[in-house]
């Protein structure tokens, strides 16, 4: 017992010395006291090897210095603290350089690229529910029951019964604004879909587009065609390379098709772009008279357009993404 006696006061010794020329206190707090190497650590496993009467002695002894170095420990960061404040040679209020913590989803960094594009050119940025019914995402967009668009197959269904659905298009968004808003309107909405679809390189069961739609009196299809132009140049820079070409929307009419040439392989053909050169980026198309009706728009006076893009290739033709899996599912490597 004497020996561990004489061990508690070098011990105390000891610890002053070191403490006096630490420059990183809690180092030294780990050399004394980690609950694997601390060296009071050490000591207190030691004491149930003690009899009954030596450890009414040594278990205060032991435990008090355990307290008395811990204490003095802790004033010496704070007094360490309170003269680093008291220098005259460092400006503690002086802003720091915030670290890096991170980076933005592709996805999202093009969803505010493309909102600062049509923000510029007084469009307004709108959010809508992924819960849906099928009066908006189907009915009021000139799609009647048992169009195949509302297939089974096709639409994710949380309920058939009461026509309660995950939206199969940011297309619904469109219907709503078009139900509560008057002329003009000009607004933009991004955000995800679902559809029962298989998962490859370009598709997914889990998606996002971005929606745009016009109304107004005189709007036509020329307008529609020079806002594209303008912002894919925006967003790809003047040498992208766009074809337009008829194609059937049930909201639109007439419907527009946009293909962007693959950046991939320059036209060339590619797994990406399936060995065609061109990668299908967007419908669009003048609003349909029937749609317009059914949210309470008058057709004879306004007409509008309406565009929803394929957000996910886009983000993969601007990085250079060759497989949308890669943007959803951390760490797997696709080939």
């Amino acid at each position: 017992m004497n020996e561990i006696q004489t061990q508690i006061e070098g011990l105390r010794n000891q610890f002053n010395s070191d403490l006096k020329v630490a420059t990183d206190l809690d180092a030294l707090y780990l050399k004394y006291f980690s609950k694997k190497n601390g060296i009071v650590t050490q000591l207190l496993k030691e004491l149930p090897t003690f009899s009954a009467e030596d450890k009414k002695v040594l278990g205060p002894a032991l435990n008090g210095l355990k307290k008395e170095l811990e204490d003095l420990l802790e004033q010496e960061k704070k007094s360490r603290k309170q003269e680093m404040y008291n220098d005259p040679m460092i400006d503690m209020s002086f802003p720091l350089k915030a670290l890096p913590s991170g980076m933005l989803h592709p996805t999202t960094q093009i969803i505010r690229m493309m909102n600062q594009f049509f923000r510029y050119y007084g469009f307004s940025i709108i959010e809508g529910p992924e819960i849906e019914t099928e009066e908006y995402n189907f009915r009021k967009l000139n799609l009647p029951e048992g169009h195949p668009a509302t297939d089974l197959q096709d639409t994710l269904y949380i309920s058939e019964k009461d026509g309660i659905l995950l939206r199969t298009h940011t297309s619904s968004i469109e219907s709503r604004i078009l139900t509560n808003q008057t002329p003009p309107i000009r607004a933009v909405v991004g955000g995800k879909c679902y559809r029962n679809e298989t998962l490859n390189a370009t598709n997914g069961a889990f998606f996002w587009q971005y929606q745009g739609v016009v109304v107004d009196k005189g709007i036509t299809m020329q307008n529609l065609k020079a806002t594209l132009e303008a912002f894919h140049k925006f967003l790809f820079g003047e040498d992208v390379k766009l074809r337009f070409r008829y194609k059937y929307y049930p909201e639109v009419s007439p419907g527009m098709g946009v293909d962007m040439q693959c950046r991939f392989c320059a036209g060339s053909g590619c797994e990406v772009c399936k060995h065609r050169g061109w990668i299908e980026v967007l419908g669009s198309g003048m609003i349909h008279y029937n749609t317009l009706k059914m949210c309470g728009i008058d057709p004879n006076v306004y007409t509008g357009y309406a565009f929803g893009m394929g957000l996910d290739r886009l983000v993969m033709q601007k990085f250079g993404i060759n497989d949308i899996r890669k943007l959803y599912e951390g760490g797997l490597v696709y080939k």
